[in-house]
């Protein structure tokens, strides 16, 4: 069997498993059918309540379970995740295994909480410089690495991408500002083509497209990458010449963040010098107000 055929199979079969056992979990009452009385041979909902309650046909349900080559549209995927009650994460799941691109990744209520874990993570990564950011580059949180190495503080836009392009501060200090500034905008445009109607992504372009003439020209090369390592040459008016490895980090658990990690790089001492700005004979002179 070629392959793709095998993988199709193999996703067919999945297919067909998942919808099963998501069935079995749900009672009539709670998808809001009468119990009725006497026992059933089917645990959980019946394959034509799921039909009836998704507002499709038996036959076309039947064959979605079976894994037959159907046509699938998201709305009807939508109706019956919503009737067999599934998370975020199954419902996407569920589009993966029906041969549709997953719909974006939604924060589940219960995970709002997690930015005091992921405070206690960034303020591990001490000495070494660490923030968290939305998906429009907003500054979420910074480690006291990050504001006395890259000169995040109060008074700036605490928008990473507006920054880069207009804190004098941060510009001063960076010797591979022009060269990273092309990755900086073709990863974001990367974000805004996966949420081409976010507005937040439109007011942060218009802001950035109207405080920097660079941004614009760059943007206008519509080159677009990843997000991954990205490598910064930093002059501190302390420490000298720091090389650090930016490292963007996913949370699937929280997909409005993302975490940028900085490493050192085995070059100009680059670790012992961050370890000595972070110590309290560094820390009294190295804070951002000193002049870069």
């Amino acid at each position: 069997m070629p392959a793709a055929e095998a993988t199709r199979s193999h996703r067919r079969d999945e297919l067909r498993e998942f919808l099963m056992s998501r069935r079995a979990r749900v009672s009539p009452e709670e998808a809001g059918l009468p119990a009725g009385g006497g026992r059933r041979r089917t645990p959980g909902l019946r394959r034509e309540e799921v039909a009836v309650l998704a507002g499709v046909g038996a036959s076309w349900y039947q064959w979605l379970e079976q894994g037959r080559d159907i046509s699938v549209s998201p709305q009807v995927l939508d109706a019956v995740a919503r009737v067999l009650r599934l998370s975020d994460a199954e419902r996407r799941h569920l589009y993966l295994l029906a041969g549709l691109n997953p719909p974006t990744p939604q924060v589940v209520p219960g995970r709002k909480d997690m930015c005091d874990g992921l405070r206690r993570l960034i303020d591990t990564w001490m000495p070494y410089p660490a923030h968290i950011m939305d998906l429009y580059y907003n500054c979420v949180q910074y480690n006291d690495a990050a504001a006395i190495v890259l000169g995040m503080r109060p008074g700036i836009t605490q928008n990473c991408l507006i920054d880069f392009f207009t804190d004098p501060l941060y510009r001063e200090r960076s010797h591979s500002w022009e060269r990273n500034a092309r990755t900086v905008v073709a990863q974001f445009r990367a974000a805004c083509a996966a949420r081409p109607d976010d507005e937040g992504f439109r007011e942060v372009l218009a802001e950035v497209s109207a405080a920097s003439e660079e941004f614009t020209a760059l943007w206008a090369e519509r080159d677009i990458e990843d997000q991954g390592q990205v490598r910064k040459e930093l002059s501190h008016p302390l420490a000298g010449l720091l090389v650090v490895e930016s490292t963007v980090l996913k949370i699937p658990a929280r997909p409005d963040l993302m975490i940028v990690l900085h490493t050192p790089l085995d070059e100009a001492n680059t670790a012992e010098k961050l370890e000595w700005l972070a110590s309290p004979e560094g820390r009294r002179g190295a804070m951002y107000p000193v002049a870069g």
